[in-house]
């Protein structure tokens, strides 16, 4: 046929493949010229280039099968120009999306590195900044299930309402649960954050002088290196102020073995004053 071109032709000329033209013409949205009704073969004139072409740009700029469908059904310049600038408002906040997500990967890959560089558990007293968390409290029986759920519960809420976490989970343990030997029974389950007022569920960590290790290894031996950091602070006369916060550095996310894993456990603690007489 003169200025007609086949299914087979069209996808070549256009690199897609037949079966895009097939489900075009299914949903409606592009049609052949003529079909022969002998073998069902379908060929489309020259003059369905540029209609194609159109089709295949605004879903690369990133409109939908059905956005473009309805929007080609009757345009003009001046819907067109809204149409466009209302997908580039779209575009430029993917953007902003996509450079936070940059920069929290950035931040995660770095804590692994230093992961593989090698976790030095022994403990340490610095002074931390801020930190944000993003928190749901655990439920009773306060084990690794409902530890999960809850953790589930801050990452769907970080997800649904579009707020700035960093990828790092991690819980807090009450310290009358840790001085009763209560080692893994956490009460809040929480994912990193910065400051905002999107969510009421916010808990600031404060800058403030901690006591720190790290925990290397499968979670349920955790014990050993708490007992390690206790042992610490009392060495070193720091009194323990607040409950434990633990800080997943390697987890479940970057490895599937558990002796690989790496917990940040970390105090905000308090220098006893010297005992009378005493040196210093």
């Amino acid at each position: 046929m003169n200025n007609m071109f086949s299914a087979g032709e069209l996808a070549k000329y256009q690199n897609i493949s037949k079966q895009t033209l097939l489900y075009y013409d299914k949903i409606g949205l592009f049609k052949p010229s003529y079909t022969d009704p002998q073998n069902g073969y379908r060929y489309y004139s020259a003059d369905q280039l540029d209609y194609l072409d159109t089709i295949l740009i605004m879903k690369k700029i990133g409109f939908s099968l059905n956005e473009i469908k309805e929007h080609m059904s009757s345009y003009t310049t001046k819907n067109s120009l809204t149409f466009l600038r209302q997908q580039l408002a779209v575009i430029e906040h993917k953007i902003r999306e996509l450079s936070l997500i940059k920069n929290r990967l950035e931040h995660r890959c770095e804590q692994v590195e230093k992961v593989v560089r090698g976790a030095e558990t022994t403990p340490v007293v610095a002074v931390a900044e801020p930190t944000y968390l993003l928190y749901h409290p655990v439920e009773r029986p306060y084990d690794m299930t409902q530890i999960s759920l809850a953790t589930k519960q801050c990452y769907a809420q970080a997800f649904r309402d579009d707020l700035p976490i960093f990828f790092q989970c991690g819980v807090s343990v009450p310290l009358e649960h840790i001085r009763g030997g209560l080692f893994t029974q956490s009460t809040l389950a929480f994912v990193t954050t910065d400051e905002t007022c999107a969510a009421e569920n916010i808990r600031q960590l404060p800058r403030g002088l901690t006591a720190s290790t790290w925990h290397v290894g499968k979670y349920d031996a955790i014990q050993e290196s708490y007992l390690r950091l206790l042992h610490f602070c009392w060495d070193h006369r720091l009194n323990i102020v607040s409950d434990s916060y633990e800080f997943c550095v390697n987890d479940y996310i970057t490895s599937r073995n558990e002796d690989e894993f790496v917990t940040k456990i970390m105090f905000y603690v308090e220098e006893k004053p010297p005992i009378e007489g005493e040196e210093k």
